[in-house]
């Protein structure tokens, strides 16, 4: 179900901001297994699933950190980094897909109307390298006028900064794009940024929508095509 929290005309909107993680891509179990095998090579206990699912979204610094412990020393933080991101590396396609409809909810959204076309990018706080490589791997680089990571700027997500950049090379206003991410993390960026929100439920952190909510709530990525696929209005 379509819920609005704080109304604004969809129909308006010329440019969507996608996060990746939980938005396009069900990449949980890559990551969970990533993980693991970082905390196993480094004789570290392995943790549940739904744990390392709910460390997800600020990047990969900050996921390898928490899966350490916060009080885990920095002379093991470094190599604990450098070795995820490369058992990541060459694991990320396993098990990752896109979610059901989300390629036909892009092909309609992607489709001109009323002559207008609608710009989509993806911000993520993933590096930039891994997240290129999933959505070309996946069929859906056609679709993103550019793909953004954790790393392409000197701040990540909820920091407006990435926004600012792909609001400046579309030359779209913020009043007339929104961001689409399943975290409060996403919800926050587009605050920052005075961007429209719009968050789903079907991803890895709906919880945190709870306390940070967005401005449109849906439940599956349908909802996407039937919340802004109508007849752009002219400018």
């Amino acid at each position: 179900m379509i819920r609005f929290l704080r109304q604004f005309d969809p129909r308006s909107i010329r440019l969507l901001v996608f996060d990746l993680d939980g938005t396009l891509i069900d990449s949980r179990l890559d990551l969970i297994h990533s993980v693991n095998a970082m905390l196993r090579h480094f004789e570290r206990a392995e943790l549940s699933d739904d744990v390392i699912a709910s460390y997800v979204g600020d990047g990969a610094p900050a996921l390898v950190r928490r899966a350490l412990g916060d009080s885990a020393d920095e002379a093991l933080f470094q190599p604990a980094l450098n070795y995820f991101l490369g058992y990541y590396r060459i694991h990320k396609l396993d098990h990752t897909t896109v979610y059901a409809g989300i390629p036909e909810v892009l092909t309609r959204l992607a489709t001109p109307s009323n002559g207008v076309k609608r710009l989509m990018a993806v911000l993520s706080n993933k590096p930039v390298n891994p997240s290129r490589d999933i959505v070309r791997a996946l069929g859906l680089s056609d679709f993103f006028v550019q793909v953004y990571g954790g790393n392409s700027f000197t701040t990540k997500k909820p920091d407006p900064l990435g926004i600012q950049a792909i609001l400046k090379e579309t030359g779209i206003p913020a009043g007339e794009a929104v961001i689409v991410g399943d975290s409060s993390v996403d919800v926050l960026t587009g605050r920052n940024a005075g961007l429209w929100t719009c968050g789903v439920a079907y991803g890895f952190a709906p919880h945190t929508l709870d306390a940070t909510p967005p401005d449109v709530l849906i439940d599956n990525p349908k909802e996407l095509a039937d919340l802004f696929g109508s007849s752009l209005v002219r400018h």
